[in-house]
């Protein structure tokens, strides 16, 4: 169990803590829980549930993952992914439901750590992961629109068809001081950031909105409209359990915890890019397994990784857990001294945070690269988001998981029926007339979502101690979406550690999907070869040209 479950927080301990790390990991903790605020308070109203549980997800959740976790710069709290699931069970099964899916989540979560699981998310192609996120963004647009108008809608369909349909039956109704505030806060979100970055356009929003509200007696809906006085304290819940209905909510939890564990550990894996560390998956799940067992009887909603809040926190110059754990403090105390406040906040500020958050999420600009890739990429995108939007986010990913599988046994099947070229000049199998400063790897096999991960780890960790780095890819079949996005990250760290790449015997079609990518841009248009022995040339005159700078410097 020692080797499975190493949260970081003591390693960062026996490791020495110095008073300097303290001073950043304060100031950093300081913001990212200022940050995480509104986000907190906005994903809980947004999910169906009222605006404190939100704050106490934050709170706990935040403190046990940053003590528990894998990752040094972790932040855990509500997030915007999971407002779509927490709507529909608590829809469907009230409170009680929603305690029971996540505490049976929580459960699923640290069982998945402790059988070595964290690293079976790989096998998640990229394609799908965009397409059901793009797909929550849409979702979440959707169910802002009422509060973002003003529209005067007693009961809101949760069928994503039947909501438009209302909406525009009743645009008729909108407020204009609702709109005006929608507006507002965007703005301020949005453009605030670049002029100073330590104070967040959301909490100026809030600030100015519901100051607004109060002074000029607006009328629009606030917090208090809906969900009348807000508790700022703690208190243990325990739901009635009928265990022979306990079955119903399998689902519901495992939606939870595949969605969970994804998220956290992209948000991890971000995270090591930004600090150049590694982050220890199994660990991860399992402190998010315990999060999430424990927060729900102190009133809290699912808790995962949240990438945003995360870089916060690595920008801010937080580098160990316990920046995460001073998140949870100042958010504590933000609850416990100006929780009363909150039932101020106009529901349209928050409605423009989330259309925001929505924006972020939808990764218009990677779903519009995937469109332009493989008719199998294209599939399982499509596929995936317009289940997402229209049926399910369960049955998206079970859909798209199962798609994915078939789609590629297709390929590979495919590529049974054609014998590929070989190019002669492209076996130079001796590697002793190689300089020194150059290396090589090469990728025998398809570079697709199951095994794009683990080559690109070591293309990362042998190229940054390498000049020039040569990848030969004459045994490259084809590279599917995962495989692009993987490759393309990869080389961007060399690039930084100032390492030069070379690619060797790329075939037509793959070339022609690194080129969309713009890897060829990425790595120079030069230095993709058909063959090694040009390769090898390309690479020693690369060599020199390095050489040369370093003495002349």
């Amino acid at each position: 169990m020692n080797s499975i479950f190493k949260p970081k927080f003591f390693t960062v301990l026996k490791e020495g803590y110095t008073r300097k790390k303290l001073t950043t990991d304060l100031m950093a903790g300081i913001v990212v829980g200022i940050v995480a605020l509104p986000l907190a308070i906005a994903f809980a109203v947004a999910s169906g549930v009222s605006p404190d549980k939100g704050l106490i997800t934050a709170v706990i959740a935040g403190f046990l993952v940053s003590v528990l976790g894998g990752s040094r710069v972790q932040i855990a709290g509500p997030t915007g992914a999971f407002i779509v699931i927490v709507y529909g069970i608590v829809e469907k099964y009230g409170i009680d439901g929603l305690i029971i899916s996540t505490v049976l989540a929580g459960f699923l979560l640290i069982i998945f750590g402790i059988l070595r699981l964290g690293t079976l998310l790989k096998y998640f192609p990229h394609p799908l992961v965009v397409g059901f996120t793009s797909g929550i963004a849409v979702v979440i647009f959707s169910t802002q629109v009422k509060d973002a108008l003003g529209l005067q809608i007693t009961e809101v369909p949760s069928e994503f068809i039947a909501k438009w349909g209302t909406y525009f039956n009743s645009f008729a109704s909108f407020n204009i001081y609702a709109v005006a505030i929608t507006a507002i806060t965007i703005l301020l979100v949005v453009f605030t950031k670049h002029i100073t970055a330590k104070v967040p356009g959301s909490i100026i929003a809030i600030i100015l909105g519901t100051a607004a509200v109060q002074v000029f007696n607006l009328p629009v809906n606030t917090i208090e409209s809906f969900f009348g006085e807000i508790p700022n304290t703690f208190h243990l819940e325990f739901p009635k359990i009928d265990f022979e209905q306990l079955g119903y909510y399998f689902q519901p939890a495992l939606t939870i915890a595949l969605l969970g564990a994804i998220e956290s550990l992209l948000s991890a894996v971000v995270a090591d890019g930004m600090i150049g560390g590694n982050h220890r998956s199994n660990t991860e799940l399992i402190a998010q397994g315990i999060a999430n067992v424990v927060t729900p009887f102190f009133g809290g909603i699912p808790a995962t990784g949240a990438i945003a809040r995360t870089a916060t926190n690595v920008k801010n110059g937080g580098r160990t857990p316990v920046a995460g754990i001073i998140h949870a403090v100042t958010l504590l105390l933000i609850m416990l001294f100006f929780g009363r406040w909150v039932k101020l906040i106009p529901m349209s500020v928050l409605a423009g945070i989330l259309i925001v958050v929505a924006y972020n999420m939808s990764e218009w600009r990677t779903f519009r690269s995937i469109l332009k890739g493989s008719v199998f990429d294209i599939l399982v995108l499509l596929t995936t988001f317009f289940l997402t939007v229209l049926v399910d986010l369960t049955v998206a990913i079970e859909v798209g998981v199962v798609l994915s599988a078939i789609l590629f046994m297709k390929r590979m099947a495919d590529l049974g029926k054609v014998i590929p070229e070989r190019i002669d000049s492209d076996v130079i199998d001796d590697y002793s007339t190689v300089p020194k400063g150059i290396g090589i790897y090469e990728i025998s096999g398809p570079l697709f979502f199951a095994s794009a991960k683990e080559y690109c780890e070591v293309i990362k960790s042998m190229g940054t101690v390498s000049k020039v780095m040569i990848i030969r890819m004459r045994h490259v079949p084809f590279v599917d979406a995962t495989g692009v996005h993987n490759f393309k990250e990869a080389l961007k760290i060399l690039k930084t550690s100032g390492t030069k790449v070379v690619l060797s015997g790329v075939n037509d079609a793959v070339c022609a999907d690194i080129k969309k990518a713009g890897i060829d841009d990425l790595i120079g248009k030069d230095n993709i070869y058909p063959s090694f022995d040009l390769a090898l040339e390309g690479a020693k005159k690369l060599n020199e040209e390095i050489s040369k700078k370093k003495k002349s410097a």
